[in-house]
């Protein structure tokens, strides 16, 4: 496994951590995250993955609609994307639509 921190090839085990032959960068292989990889949180703090249940806080208005997602309504299995809006959704009685995560909670 190369390093994390300066991309050398050569590593070595240290007991459960692995260290860098040149810069001796110490990491545990089964617990290190990738700092360059987008982490997506709830209103709350509570960290977000792909196929999450998420309940809406607050009572959502469209544009150019009086359609509104009212607050309490349960959203399933959510696709979190790098846009604008971090969510990629189904929500029932409107179908695909895409959310922000500063509205949400984990459910």
């Amino acid at each position: 496994m190369k390093c994390p921190s300066c991309n050398f090839e050569y590593t070595y085990e240290d007991g459960e951590y692995l260290v860098c032959s040149a810069c001796q960068f110490r990491w545990n292989p089964n617990e290190y995250v990738d700092p360059s990889q987008k982490r997506y949180y709830d209103v709350y703090g509570t960290e977000l993955f792909d196929g999450d249940d998420v309940i809406v806080i607050k009572d959502l208005r469209f544009k150019g609609s009086s359609d509104v997602i009212k607050q309490g309504t349960k959203v399933t299995n959510i696709k979190l994307v790098d846009s604008d809006h971090d969510i990629d959704c189904r929500v029932p009685g409107f179908g695909n639509i895409s959310l922000k995560t500063e509205f949400v909670k984990k459910a």
